[in-house]
């Protein structure tokens, strides 16, 4: 069977790529994108490079692969308050790239652009000597002011994250097929369920007005949650003692824990949650959590920060500290 031949890159931006445009992107016939900033709004960028073998496997859904490069940036505007306005690609194709792929991911790439509203203004697609790599550059505006600082961490703070901890990272070892114990025995609805939010993580941007709101602080998860929280601690001389029953779990997660404790690890610090972990005044509790299921968010409330040089303290259940090999995902 003859294979489809490989469109040029100019005619890749006119058929995959142009229709993803939004306004500022120019039709990407031009070199530059020209956005416009809304009046009192300031413009928040964030990047993320995702590389083949690395941060996804070669042969995930090429669709999954956009969605997750996409929805990772959004994450980091979701945790700053910020409303996407657009995002610029850059896509490093490895030799064997066909246009029945390229189709799947600009098909992917168009539908998460649509639903967060959030168009492709530009980029860049070159040719890769190596493996697929991708990078995003998302912009977000907030009103003058109003951006979430990692920085700014309060003593007697409230710290609560989104949704729940450990699902990718549990996900991912689900897909790598390394945990034949615990994983055969998983039901498949839980299975299923992990591996889905490994492969599409989920930006928390519903929670912007309640950040703006009451938030002193906030992060999004992508390392894991126990060296995450430690790093934003630390820009303001805090810490906290977390129990392990106070982080939230999904059904799935609780599942695999129970079959192997020793889990309790990478679900703690394996990373790729995506969600956000923020800071909110005691005073500021009700009007949080009210403002927060108001827009269908879960937050959990895991500790009060307190000043102090330690790194969190995380106990289990019994109140017995727990001792981790590393903190958070590192990739050097």
């Amino acid at each position: 069977m003859t294979s489809k031949p490989r469109p040029s890159e100019d005619e890749i931006i006119a058929n995959f790529f142009a229709p993803l445009a939004g306004p500022a992107g120019l039709g990407l016939v031009d070199d530059v994108a020209l956005l416009a900033v809304p009046p009192d709004h300031e413009l928040v960028l964030t990047t993320d490079v995702l590389t083949s073998g690395v941060h996804f496997f070669p042969d995930d859904p090429p669709d999954a692969i956009a969605r997750k490069a996409l929805r990772a940036n959004l994450s980091d505007l979701a945790a700053k308050a910020a409303e996407p306005v657009g995002f610029l690609l850059g896509l490093a194709l490895p030799d064997d790239w066909t246009a029945d792929w390229l189709a799947a991911f600009a098909k992917g790439l168009a539908e998460d652009a649509a639903c967060f509203d959030c168009p492709l203004i530009g980029g860049d697609t070159v040719k890769s000597l190596g493996a697929l790599s991708l990078s995003i550059a998302a912009l977000g505006t907030v009103p003058k002011g109003k951006m979430v600082p990692r920085a700014g961490v309060q003593d007697g703070d409230l710290l609560y994250v989104t949704g729940t901890i450990g699902d990718a990272a549990l996900g991912l070892r689900l897909r790598r097929g390394a945990d034949r114990a615990w994983s055969e025995a998983l039901s498949r609805p839980a299975r299923d369920y992990l591996l889905m939010r490994y492969l599409l993580p989920l930006p928390r941007l519903g929670l912007r007005d309640a950040l703006r709101g009451f938030a002193h602080a906030g992060m999004d998860i992508s390392d894991g949650l126990v060296g995450d929280l430690a790093k934003m601690l630390a820009l303001t001389g805090m810490t906290v003692e977390v129990a392990l029953p106070d982080v939230p779990l999904s059904k799935a997660a609780r599942q695999a824990l129970a079959l192997d404790p020793s889990l309790v690890e990478p679900i703690l610090t394996g990373g790729d949650d995506y969600e956000i972990v923020c800071a909110v005044a005691l005073a500021d509790q009700a009007a949080f959590e009210r403002e927060a299921a108001a827009v269908g968010l879960a937050v959990a409330r895991i500790g009060t920060a307190q000043k102090g040089a330690e790194k969190p303290l995380f106990r289990d259940g019994e109140g017995r500290p727990l001792a981790f090999s590393a903190a958070s995902y590192h990739h050097f």
